[in-house]
């Protein structure tokens, strides 16, 4: 495809919302750049008991149920005021570690996820992330007025804008739940949860204990309380345990296209189970923060000085009184990566277990567990979805006809959807390891495409997608960067690119660049190319990558509704309202 001529208004560079300072400290590791979006991001950290201690399964390690839900676990990424926030020990404004806490454990359950000795990987992560941080205010305020107004404007003045009530110019903000993949936490997407949230979104991004992340701590409730009827005396026991990986017995690794049993149905479709009842807690708990009830939230914190994996700072100097009906919690969407995708299909799918959640998107899902329509639940997809893949997925057949089904199953129910590909991207495009380890991704991962670059055509896509499928009264006014992303013509599925098609041996884990050694020679000494040109960032830096694509043809698009699809799904959002 032709390269096409690109839309002015993603050439239109807004003013970003203030971020943190960083500290020397900071600079001496790997670094995650600041959020692009009009507004500051604030960040906290919710740990609470669920309303009922439940496993899932009957599937045991050490005797014990291995899924088992005692607490739900998420960050909260939001647009706030800069001016309230947090203070460490300095008075500088305070912010969340990448790496969650207790960090060294942290980097051991990374080793034993990779299957190799702990202690490289925690000096390797010691010397290279330990000390990063996120470019989010702790603990901040709420931002109290729409980006790019004055906080003292009158009421009167945004008479046309409809995320604010009558006689309240306080906007209201749309809600994302946000799934992470094998391995993840709630940090890993910290890149593509803080852009969202910098363009007015509230994302909750979840850290499931179903034994699907490198390692979590649960700290235990107060009254020991714990699924299966345990009961935990405080006074003998640790008042915390730790969730590993688990890896399904006889078949380790069922998340290889190469794998001979494939995909552990039992151990997945269990592990999505856990992960729905996780989101249904985070979304109660969401509704007593909008109905004034922070308080509440703040005493049954688990997540507090003197816990394990909390921060001294807790969830102090929060003002709840400025959350109180400031949520939209209707039209909720749903997001997830990999398996998080995989999870965030059966959300979208069962409408009767989740009517609020409007739509989808989807990052590079894991189709192979990815459920069947009838296998989990009797409802199809009728919800709109976007899909967003990378190369390495896209060259992988049997994950690219599964997410296909899924894009007609949602087309057959009346719905709008979207399936692309970023071009030149892996696996890992669309998560901060990426963002913090560019070297190692183009090296041994062979990904071209500049990871910031790929964040940011994820998100873009994402807000492109919401801005036409949500209603008016959420999209009014956004000011949402639109390159026309969605509007790239679509190729044919029985002519998919192959240029850079990896090796059978190597399928979904990365790409083949040919004459690499002459490109990246190449590379290294050829100029800079101009900003016009290529994509930039926030300072007006180009974002080149091993090879670089013309903007307008960054993306290859598999599926898209037809223009009457789209007036219908319009009209359908606006009678929705």
């Amino acid at each position: 495809m032709e390269a096409e001529k690109v839309p002015e208004t993603s050439r239109q560079h807004r003013q970003p919302g203030a971020s943190p300072p960083r500290e020397f400290k900071e600079r001496l590791f790997h670094t995650l750049p600041d959020y692009a979006g009009p507004y500051s991001v604030g960040m906290m950290e919710i740990e609470m008991p669920v309303r009922e201690p439940r496993t899932f399964s009957h599937i045991k390690r050490n005797h014990m149920h291995a899924l088992r839900m005692d607490t739900v676990l998420f960050s909260i990424f939001y647009p706030c005021d800069a001016s309230s926030y947090a203070s460490n020990n300095r008075g500088k404004p305070s912010k969340a570690t990448w790496l969650p806490r207790p960090r060294t454990s942290t980097s051991r359950g990374y080793a034993k996820f990779f299957n190799v000795p702990h202690l490289p990987v925690t000096a390797y992560i010691a010397a290279t992330t330990m000390f990063t941080k996120l470019p989010a205010f702790r603990n901040a305020k709420l931002a109290g007025h729409q980006a790019g107004a004055a906080s003292c404007t009158s009421s009167s003045s945004f008479s046309e804008d409809t995320l604010t009530e009558s006689g309240d110019d306080r906007p209201k903000f749309p809600v994302i739940f946000f799934s992470h993949g094998l391995g993840g936490s709630r940090t890993c997407y910290s890149a593509v949860c803080g852009e969202l949230a910098s363009n007015g979104f509230v994302v909750v991004a979840m850290e499931h204990r179903d034994c699907s992340g490198a390692r979590s701590y649960v700290n235990i409730p107060p009254n020991g309380k714990l699924a299966a009827g345990l009961q935990i005396d405080s006074e003998i026991s640790r008042p915390y345990y730790k969730v590993d990986y688990i890896f399904p017995q006889d078949n380790a690794q069922d998340t290889s296209p190469h794998s001979v049993r494939g995909v552990d149905i039992e151990l997945r479709h269990a592990q999505i189970q856990m992960r729905m009842s996780e989101v249904e807690e985070a979304f109660y708990i969401l509704e007593l923060l909008n109905n004034g009830q922070g308080g509440f939230i703040y005493k049954s914190n688990l997540r507090k000085k003197g816990n394990i994996g909390s921060s001294s700072k807790g969830l102090e100097g929060i003002d709840w009184a400025e959350w109180k009906d400031r949520l939209l919690l209707k039209n909720v969407t749903a997001m997830g990566h990999s398996f998080g995708g995989a999870t965030t299909v059966e959300i979208v799918r069962e409408s009767d277990r989740f009517p609020y959640v409007g739509q989808g998107i989807l990052l590079d899902a894991w189709g192979q567990a990815t459920p069947k329509a009838g296998e989990v639940s009797h409802q199809s997809l009728c919800k709109p979805l976007l899909a967003v893949n990378s190369e390495a997925f896209m060259h992988w057949p049997e994950n690219f006809k599964r997410l296909s089904d899924i894009a007609k199953e949602v087309r057959d129910g009346g719905a709008c959807c979207w399936m692309l590909t970023i071009k030149g991207s892996t696996h890992l495009s669309q998560t901060d390891f990426a963002v913090l380890y560019p070297h190692w991704m183009s090296l041994f991962i062979k990904t071209m495409v500049n990871p910031r670059r790929a964040v940011h055509l994820t998100v873009n896509s994402s807000l492109e997608f919401l801005n036409r499928v949500l209603p008016p009264e959420i999209t009014a006014r956004n000011g949402w960067i639109n390159e026309e992303i969605l509007q790239t013509k679509m190729i044919v599925a029985d002519e998919l690119p192959r240029k850079y098609r990896p090796d059978d041996r190597w399928m979904a884990a990365r790409l083949r660049i040919p004459n690499e050694l002459q490109l990246r020679i190449a590379h290294w000494f050829r100029r800079k190319p101009k900003a016009s040109m290529v994509a930039t960032d926030i300072k007006g830096k180009p974002l080149t990558g091993l090879v670089d694509f013309a903007r307008g043809s960054e993306v290859w698009m598999h599926h898209s509704p037809t223009q009457e699809e789209l007036q219908y799904q319009t009209q359908w959002s606006r009678e929705d309202t």
